[in-house]
């Protein structure tokens, strides 16, 4: 059984550690073990030995944003250990320092032989997921460089370069060779009777390309100090509810994580900004749609998300057509990616533009965030981007011809372009996939929102009265075409999607909700969708299932077919909230509160689909996101909808 790994993050670094704070590049559940920037593993190998031997983890790693541990030395119950080993681990921007104290146990003087052995392999996170690909790296070269107090090691793939350096107070007596590309730094410890010896290990990641990383804490305690104090700024003058304790700690437990996750990001006049990441540990980078939703999230409580999320996505809006990164002029980025294979065209995620709705979600931040803070600042700045997102949905997207947000499966990426993208996602009830061009939902509504917001800006913003009337003729337009195709009348509930025929794909799913929120259907099947997915084969207790049980698709361990997002049902509860349906809204929102008190207070990413009638605490799914900024601003959407009821 492979070791449980603990997530350490700090903007766009994360470490997975082991129980015992080792790292042996083995995968865990849910995560690949290492030292992680820029997508890059900058350390693949941490591992602690006393004496020759690896020690017996007494206290293991808990969770949390430093790891402690305590380590004694094997043996048997009538010889107590000799030495106590205290590790405590932390990460900083492009670091990971660590503290290790050795206490010994005996009445007289100790000597104590230490080693760490250390590597870096600087894998691509892209060859660490589960897919079977491989991806040749033609002339790359590794190093490792002895140093004063430690060893550097360095990677070369061309023009790539990039080094991760290992350095120790007192610096180590001896760097060895292993045999295996691994360094290991030794040291001999004479300890006084039940006297102690502490080293002091930093490592710094030089990723290729990244600017110059700050300087690196010296300890784990003073790099909680920092992030303490980052989480502390964004909890600041949040009003939690009183009357609902439970939902105040999950608003500050997903505040605390919305600061971890914030990655550097460039704005169109190159300024500096942080965005919220989408999550650890596989998307510790800008995703537009992540980032947009986390952003509408957080609006009322922290606007400078918002404030940052706009211009980072109108700076990286496409501006051509692109084939391999399925980009179009006025599209808004789905990801961004920093490492070696996106550098050498190897995946085709550096800028990938897979996306049908992150343009619109763009455009209902920019209107929701004027209608929230009255700043119209952005408004006008990002006019230019905002006219190109409408012209991308009229024209490439398919509003004008299709009468629809439409896409089509990328065969080098995405087969589904909507929040439900993993493959067989978007399917009829039976489990079959639709052919051709694929209409989803929650798409439309998004477009629909996005037309009405944008036609307001224009009115009120850029004083354009033609093109407010445009917009809003499109809006009107688009929502009776939708409630004409979508609607299943044999099931009174919207198709989760039409295909290129115009067919509908008749799954019951979760994307209703989405209409609600957007707000595209009208008040009488609004309120019946509503109630619909509060029933049993919807509501599992914990929250909305992706898709309603029962049907054959259905799967309560499946990405998208019928586990719980929370923040898909965040998004359904302020949609319930929107048409008067109080009553369920507040029935979502309690059952995702009470995930959130299973879960150490932290909803993840994507919970097992299993109601809480046939067990009684929620089933995690093996492969989510532990820390993720959707779920994480998903109690805030809560307490918008509900207040602290």
């Amino acid at each position: 059984m492979t070791d449980r790994h603990h997530l350490l993050v700090r903007g766009g670094t994360f470490a997975a550690v082991g129980d015992s704070g080792d790292i042996t590049g083995v995968r865990g559940v849910g995560s690949p073990a290492g030292l992680f920037v820029r997508d890059a593993r900058h350390l693949s190998r941490w591992q602690l030995t006393v004496d020759g031997a690896v020690p017996e983890t007494l206290a293991p790693v808990a969770d949390g944003d430093t790891a402690r541990c305590v380590l004694v030395p094997r043996g048997g119950r009538q010889e107590p250990p000799a030495h106590t080993l205290f590790r405590e681990q932390a990460v900083a921007e492009a670091a990971f320092v660590e503290s290790l104290r050795i206490t010994s146990n005996r009445p007289v003087p100790t000597t104590v032989r230490v080693a760490i052995t250390a590597d870096a392999d600087f894998t691509d996170q892209f060859e660490l997921r589960s897919d079977h690909r491989t991806y040749a790296k033609s002339g790359a070269v590794r190093s490792r460089q002895v140093l004063d107090d430690g060893v550097e090691f360095g990677y070369r793939r061309g023009e790539w370069w990039s080094r991760t350096t290992v350095t120790a107070e007192p610096p180590p007596d001896a760097v060895e060779e292993t045999g295996t590309g691994a360094r290991r730094l030794c040291w001999t410890l004479d300890l006084e009777p039940h006297g102690s010896a502490e080293l002091s290990l930093r490592v710094a990641a030089q990723p290729h390309g990244a600017a110059p990383a700050p300087a690196i804490p010296a300890s784990p305690a003073a790099a909680n100090d920092q992030l303490i104090a980052l989480e502390g700024e964004f909890m600041e003058d949040v009003a939690f509810p009183t009357g609902w304790p439970e939902l105040a700690t999950a608003c500050a437990r997903g505040l605390a994580d919305l600061a971890a996750l914030q990655v550097p990001a460039t704005g169109p006049d190159g300024e500096e900004l942080s965005v919220p990441a989408a999550g650890a540990p596989w998307f510790l980078t800008l995703l537009g749609r992540d980032a947009l939703l986390t952003s509408l999230f957080a609006l009322p409580y922290r606007p400078r998300l918002a404030a940052a999320t706009l211009p980072a996505l109108a700076a990286t809006q496409a501006t051509e057509t692109g084939t391999r990164s399925v980009a179009q002029p006025g599209k808004i980025v789905h990801e961004v990616r920093h490492g070696e294979l996106a550098h050498f065209g190897q995946v085709p995620y550096g800028r990938y533009y897979g996306s049908v709705d992150a343009t619109p979600l763009f455009l209902v931040l920019l209107g929701a965030y004027v209608e929230q803070t009255g700043d119209t600042a952005p408004a006008r700045r990002l006019e230019p981007h905002a006219r190109a997102a409408i012209g991308w949905m009229l024209d490439h997207g398919g509003l004008t011809s299709r009468g629809y947000l439409v896409y089509r499966a990328d065969r080098g990426g995405l087969a589904n372009q909507n929040w439900k993208d993993s493959p067989g996602a978007i399917c009829c009830a039976d489990g079959s996939r639709p052919h051709g061009p694929v209409m989803a939902a929650g798409a439309q509504g998004y477009a629909y929102d996005a037309l009405r917001r944008t036609a307001h800006l224009a009115r009120t913003v850029w004083d354009d009265e033609v093109y407010a009337a445009l917009l809003e003729q499109a809006a009107g337009d688009l929502r009776d075409r939708f409630q004409r195709d979508f609607w299943m009348d044999e099931h009174a509930f919207p198709a989760l999607a039409l295909d290129g025929d115009g067919r509908q794909v008749d799954a019951l799913a979760s994307d209703a909700g989405h209409l609600l929120w957007s707000g595209l259907l009208d008040k009488e099947y609004g309120r019946l969708v509503g109630r619909r997915l509060l029933e049993p084969d919807f509501f599992s207790g914990w929250g909305v299932r992706t898709l309603a049980a029962g049907q054959a698709a259905y799967h309560p361990m499946s990405y998208h077919r019928g586990s719980v997002w929370p923040h898909d049902n965040a998004l359904t509860t302020l949609g319930l909230a929107r048409y008067g349906l109080h009553d369920e809204a507040r029935t979502v929102a309690h059952g995702l509160v009470d995930a959130a008190m299973a879960t150490g207070h932290r909803l993840p990413e994507v919970l097992a689909g299993y109601g809480r009638d046939t067990h009684p605490e929620p089933v995690p799914y093996p492969h989510a996101c532990i820390r993720e900024s959707r779920s994480a601003a998903t109690p805030l959407a809560l307490l918008t909808a509900v207040g602290g009821a």
